[in-house]
């Protein structure tokens, strides 16, 4: 899918939105690592749509739909969860990152820290604070969503490029039906406030969710685990669903409880 496609689809879906959705490139045009190419989806980028000004509330979410890394769920794992979050007066940008078989997980490590720094070097023409983004992945971008928290670092501030000077930390991290047992590289101490969540028939998903959220307590992380007894893999943002419609709001009270919205008062 090209870029123009996902901009209309985001327009008709939005329909009435205070500003029109627009596309982020995360490197200029010749500069993007690793490229094997120059076609539109050899440069990845986000897309943004943005709450009303007077709404937001300075908090951002990176979401990386799934689709088994060859394609994107734009729809149900993108842009129906970039309404929600604007909601609640969130910015929210869908990311389009690399994929198979032209590109694999060192790329897409590259994508979701990139546009994490990148963010963070636009935080006041947006109106966010650079220390509540929430990265959130779907399935195969759930993996994604890992593997860049796992290999975030604070930024290279002797980088002629301003982007590169930022951290790519996030605020909170978000892995909806995707994620394994941990690794042996991975410092799950570090990682920011985790929530998982699955459908239990889907086992692959629920039972690395469980195993995960289990290697995370053990190691001394904060994790926060959901798991519905009926269900199915890729149920997105299933706002009318039955079996998990509630998940959302889950989701809004654990990032309540992580002050992603802002300070308790």
């Amino acid at each position: 899918m090209s870029r123009l496609p996902l901009v209309l689809i985001a327009a008709m879906t939005v329909g009435m939105a205070a500003e029109p959705n627009f596309n982020i490139p995360l490197w200029p045009v010749g500069k993007v690592p690793l490229a094997v190419g120059d076609a539109p989806l050899d440069q990845p980028f986000l897309t943004a749509f943005l709450p009303p000004k007077e709404k937001r509330n300075g908090s951002a979410v990176i979401i990386a739909p799934g689709g088994s890394n060859i394609m994107l769920m734009y729809g149900v794992e993108g842009i129906e969860l970039a309404e929600r979050f604007n909601d609640w007066g969130t910015c929210a940008f869908v990311l389009t990152y690399r994929l198979e078989p032209k590109y694999h997980d060192d790329a897409r490590i590259l994508d979701g820290n990139r546009a994490l720094r990148l963010l963070k070097s636009r935080a006041a023409e947006f109106g966010i604070d650079p220390k509540r983004i929430l990265f959130s992945g779907y399935s195969a971008g759930s993996t994604m969503a890992r593997n860049v928290i796992a290999n975030s670092d604070m930024g290279d501030p002797a980088s002629s490029d301003p982007v590169e000077r930022m951290d790519s930390k996030a605020h909170t991290l978000v892995m909806v039906y995707g994620p394994g047992k941990a690794t042996p590289k991975e410092n799950l101490k570090e990682f920011p406030p985790t929530f998982l969540l699955s459908a239990a028939w889907d086992r692959g998903a629920a039972n690395g969710s469980a195993q995960l959220f289990l290697d995370m307590n053990k190691a001394g992380g904060v994790a926060e685990l959901h798991m519905f007894q009926r269900g199915r893999h890729g149920f997105g943002s299933a706002y009318t669903s039955p079996e998990y419609g509630p998940w959302m709001d889950i989701l809004k009270h654990f990032l309540e409880l992580n002050q992603f919205f802002g300070s308790k008062k």
